[in-house]
């Protein structure tokens, strides 16, 4: 998979649209709404509704140009059609044990929707590089900035397919 791809499961991608869409349909006429209102309440250089209104659209303007930008460029890859399931690839989800047996589960999906905290790791992040195409009872050398850690990959899964 190429480096300058935006890869992102279908789950990623229904996120970044619901988000837009809600922005884009919901928010954005409301504010709208009320910047028009307060334009008309005379002078804007002391409306607090009409200055904080402006500000906070452009702010919903920048945020759904983003968006449009990533879903634009977004490659979605569906973790449940991978043919081998034997190695990992993007989406997959890893066991993996250190060599003091302290275990570690993670999934491999795009930079969008990665979430340390909840175990799903970019896939350019420096573990998922190092587990690229590992399959189980592989060894790898992650690069830390305390040093270098070997992992073994325990177990791979890939999402049911549908």
């Amino acid at each position: 998979m190429n480096e300058r791809t935006n890869p992102i499961t279908p789950q990623g991608y229904a996120a970044l649209r619901a988000e837009y869409d809600a922005l884009f349909s919901v928010e954005r006429p409301k504010l709208v709404d009320i910047v028009h209102w307060a334009a008309g309440n005379g002078d804007r250089s002391e409306n607090g509704d009409y200055i904080y209104g402006r500000k906070r659209l452009r702010e919903i303007d920048g945020k759904l140009n983003r968006l449009s930008k990533k879903m634009k460029h977004a490659q979605v890859l569906d973790p449940a059609e991978q043919i081998d399931r034997s190695r990992i690839f993007f989406g997959a989800t890893v066991a993996l044990a250190d060599e003091d047996d302290e275990r570690l589960t993670v999934t491999l999906v795009g930079h969008d929707e990665a979430d340390p905290a909840q175990g799903r790791i970019s896939w350019t992040s420096p573990l998922a590089k190092a587990l690229r195409r590992a399959t189980v009872g592989d060894l790898r050398t992650v690069p830390l900035p305390s040093g270098p850690k070997e992992w073994e990959v325990m177990h791979i899964t890939y999402p049911d397919r549908r």
